[in-house]
């Protein structure tokens, strides 16, 4: 009778309605089992009652079962003369008197593989080769050329019918049968939904395939056939109703025409809705509420294809949609079902949330046309309506606000593609040339969003109890107004400086410093601390707004920064955990800021060393988080302080070697490459900044410090190795060092050499001894390097890397090498220092090395004999040195204390 096509498609619907039916009876046969031990065994059914059920599953177990379901199975079947003794015994009289209570019944032996086999996969099996037998018995009768294609299509139909007429007389006999119910699958459910199947596959084909119906017609048959198939789930159970639901909506897939007409497929997806909704609300089937909604927001995306003149018929698809929701699904609310107070319902929210996002695509696909903004709005406003009536619903309000911020996001960036900077540029069309709707309208519509979040945020307050609702109408009564006012300013100002924006972020400023100095007058109550904790949040974030829209772009972030300090002080007045995850928060923000622009300002840093709006932009943050970390101290070590003490010196850094990026560059902080004299800067700064927090540590004993200064060392290391020893070493390339003295060696090499003695000396006896070693080899290290470059430029001049090495030159180092060995010498002994001994003998052996391997060879004639001579006598000198004044010392001081 068919194609291939139309029975590839039979057989995968009979294939989901038979799986949907398996799913169903377990369920359903658990559920009787459950009851039926309840009534059997009272007393042990109050003492193992199920845990807190869902308001979906409490009514539904209110409800008798379908009398076409699974047959569950039955309890252990006990004879009658046993239940007789059992009923006359002591101990039987005993617990109806108020005795302890009879055991629980046995459970129901394991269903052996047989009785599965025979009494449920047959007939699934049998139901699916029923189906697929009349198929492939008319597929024979088209091959064999003895149906035309008008008896084909009658005689599918019959076959429909008979099918369905099977199922309902085989389920009236089983509910009129006396007989025990059987643990047999449920063959009216499968019956009936092989018939539906076959209608459905019926119809198509007659349109289709032979073009028996228009598309008219053939839209109504299938939309016949799949409310017929919901209405038959009320009976047969869930199975159907999953085929029904998925026929409805795939239906207007099916039927295709020329010219669509979008009024007539949303009235017909309006009534599948409601009937959908029905049948979930009357059953309490949460699975198919979900389904319908899912379905409804797939056919919300082709109005992604129409352009604002199609806004209507797509806006009555929402606006139904939400407006059934509302009624049938929220829990709570007109006919949905009961609500637990004070909890949130996340299909009942979610629901409404699912209307509002189909909304909002509307809205952004129509360029923001006034049919779609009214629109949008009506759902918003029926989604704090809702919210407000019902405790499940109270989710929408969150998804209510945010999707409000999308669309003004949306309208703001539309006039201003330049605010978002992605790797290709600027999105193409999307420019000031897109048709918007009036400003007019948006600015009524923020105005009225505004207010409604905000006022109803604040009352809603007094009306919920609760640790989670009054919450999530406080958030969203401080962020929507805050966000519609950036939404506004960025589309209207263009961020510019614009004194009426900061009027009105002060004017909204005050009112939510109002509204928390009331809450804080109210009785406690759980979820009050957060809510005022968020509404004195928000009067910090509207005063860094309204410092932001008065003053320059860059201030944005130090508006951040300071409102993130503001923060953490104000956490140490109301001690509530979410403002130190808040001030965390808002340090997090500032820097992915500087992420996204390191200059803050861009072009319009400024040329003038150290006084540029990198001062300011880097200074102003990192002395914000300096003292946000000590008002959070005072609450103890957690993460939120970490944060913003590792905001604090990731400040501090990125100042100093932002300012030397700037001034060594001429302002280009975005140069590529980097010469001696910035190496050496960051060196010096790094090592300068590892002491402070070497020192800093001891006294607060922060990891956050910790890590910084073993961080800030180790960077000062690489530095030194790849940047002053390697690339920009000047003896290895072409570099003007400057004058003999104060020249760039100095700044170099020597100084970094006191810096990093002086950092060896900080960690000393609080670090491992390696550690501190380490920092003072890297100082010995340098000060050699300064010794020998130093040298080279008074006998080579400014650039040290050219010209031959004369051997008084080759002289001079030798000698500079003792004379800079018995310094560290007479040092170590004079303050009894082993390190400074040691880094002596170092010397020494460098320079006995050198005398042997370089100047006995490279020296010729006095210079070679005064070298050798000078390093004899150094020396013997040392020998003299260690045998009549260290080693002595050290023998006649133990001795003291025997003497006294």
């Amino acid at each position: 009778m068919f194609d291939e096509p139309f029975v590839f498609f039979s057989l995968v619907i009979a294939i989901v309605a038979l799986i949907f039916a398996r799913k169903a009876m377990n369920e359903v046969a658990q559920l009787r089992q459950r009851l039926e031990a309840m009534q059997a065994t009272p007393a042990v059914a109050a003492a193992a009652m199920p845990p807190p059920l869902t308001p979906f599953e409490a009514f539904e177990q209110s409800l008798p079962p379908a009398p076409s379901g699974a047959t569950p199975t039955p309890p252990p079947i006990v004879p009658e003369a046993e239940s007789i003794a059992s009923a006359a015994s002591p101990e039987a009289a005993g617990q109806a008197a108020g005795g302890a209570p009879p055991p629980p019944p046995l459970p129901p032996a394991d269903r052996g593989f047989e009785e599965t086999v025979g009494t449920r996969w047959v007939v699934w099996i049998g139901g699916l080769t029923l189906a697929l037998g009349g198929f492939f018995m008319v597929r024979y009768s088209i091959e064999a050329g003895l149906l035309g294609p008008g008896v084909r299509t009658i005689l599918g139909g019959l076959f429909a019918l008979a099918l369905l007429l099977a199922g309902e007389w085989t389920r009236r006999k089983e509910s009129i049968s006396t007989i025990d119910a059987l643990p047999i699958a449920n063959i009216p459910a499968i019956l009936t939904a092989a018939g539906t199947a076959v209608a459905f596959a019926t119809v198509y084909a007659a349109y289709a395939l032979y073009g028996f119906l228009v598309p008219a017609t053939a839209f109504i048959l299938l939309g016949l056939v799949a409310l017929g198939t919901l209405a038959a789930a009320l009976l047969h159970g869930p199975a159907l109703a999953g085929l029904g639901v998925v026929g409805a909506f795939v239906t207007p897939v099916l039927v295709s025409s020329d010219k669509p007409d979008f009024w007539a497929l949303y009235i017909y997806l309006a009534i599948v809705t409601a009937a959908a909704f029905g049948l979930a609300r009357v059953r309490l089937w949460r699975w198919l509420a979900v389904t319908t909604i899912a379905f409804a927001l797939l056919w919300t995306f082709p109005c992604l294809q129409c352009g604002p003149s199609m806004v209507g018929p797509h806006a009555f698809h929402v606006l139904a949609g939400f407006i059934l929701a509302a009624l049938l699904v929220v829990c709570g609310f007109m006919f949905g079902p009961p609500a637990d107070e004070g909890q949130v319902e996340p299909i009942s929210s979610g629901s409404l949330a699912a209307y509002l996002l189909g909304a909002t695509l509307i809205v952004l696909n129509s360029f923001h046309a006034d049919a779609a903004m009214i629109v949008f709005g009506l759902l918003v406003a029926g989604s704090l309506a809702v919210a407000w009536r019902s405790d499940a619903a109270a989710g929408a309000v969150g998804a209510a606000a945010a999707l409000v911020f999308v669309v003004f996001a949306e309208w703001a960036i539309r006039a201003n593609p330049d605010m978002l900077v992605l790797p290709g540029g600027p999105l193409q069309g999307i420019g000031p040339t897109a048709t918007d709707g009036s400003v007019s309208l948006h600015l009524i519509s923020a105005a009225i969003f505004a207010a409604g979040f905000g006022v109803a945020g604040f009352f809603a307050q007094a009306r919920f109890a609760g640790p989670v609702i009054p919450v999530i109408w406080s958030a969203a009564a401080v962020f929507t107004p805050l966000a519609l006012l950036v939404a506004l300013y960025a589309r209207i100002a263009h961020l510019d400086r614009s004194i009426p924006f900061a009027i009105l972020a002060v004017m909204l400023a005050a009112a939510y410093a109002a509204a928390t100095e009331i809450l804080s007058r109210r009785e406690d109550r759980p979820g009050l601390q957060a809510s005022i904790a968020l509404f004195a949040t928000g009067t910090l974030a509207a005063l860094a707004l309204a410092l932001t829209f008065a003053l320059e772009k860059g201030w944005l972030t130090i508006a951040l920064a300071l409102m993130s300090a503001g923060t953490a002080w104000i956490s140490t007045q109301r001690p509530i955990p979410f403002l130190r995850a808040l001030a965390a928060i808002l340090a997090g923000i500032v820097v992915l800021r500087i992420g996204y622009e390191p200059r803050i300002v861009g072009q319009a840093v400024g040329t003038t060393p150290i006084f540029n709006w990198l001062l300011w932009g880097y200074g102003i943050p990192a002395a914000s988080f300096w003292a946000g970390s000590i008002f959070l101290r005072r609450g103890g070590d957690d993460a939120p302080l970490r944060t913003v003490e590792s905001a604090a010196i990731l400040f501090t850094v990125l100042l100093a070697f932002m300012e030397i990026r700037h001034a060594v560059n001429n302002g280009d902080v975005y140069r590529q490459s980097a010469g001696l004299t910035e190496v050496a800067l960051q060196v010096c700064v790094a090592l300068a900044m590892a002491i402070g927090l070497e020192r800093l540590r001891i006294r607060t004993g922060s990891v956050i410090h910790n890590a910084g200064a073993i961080l800030l060392t180790a960077f000062a290391g690489l530095a030194t190795v790849f940047g002053l020893l390697l690339l920009e070493n000047p003896m290895l390339q072409w570099i003007d060092v400057g004058g003999i003295v104060i020249n760039l060696l100095l700044l170099g090499y020597a100084l970094p050499a006191v810096l990093a003695l002086l950092l060896s000396y900080a960690v000393a006896g609080r670090r491992p001894v390696a550690y501190a070693n380490t920092i003072a080899a890297a100082a010995l290290v340098l000060a050699l390097a300064y010794v020998t470059f130093e040298i080279r430029r008074i006998y080579h001049g400014p650039a040290i890397a050219a010209g031959p090495t004369s051997g008084a030159e080759q002289y001079t180092y030798s000698i500079a090498y003792l004379a800079f060995g018995v310094v560290l010498l007479g040092i170590g002994i004079l303050f009894n220092s082993q390190r400074a001994r040691l880094a002596s003998a170092v010397v020494i052996g460098l320079t006995i090395l050198k005398a042997f391997l370089i100047d006995m060879s490279a020296l010729t004639g006095v210079y070679r004999a005064l070298s050798f001579m000078c390093l004899g006598l150094v020396l013997v000198a040392i020998g003299w040195l260690y045998q009549r004044i260290l080693f002595r010392r050290q023998a006649a001081a133990p001795a003291a204390p025997t003497g006294s």
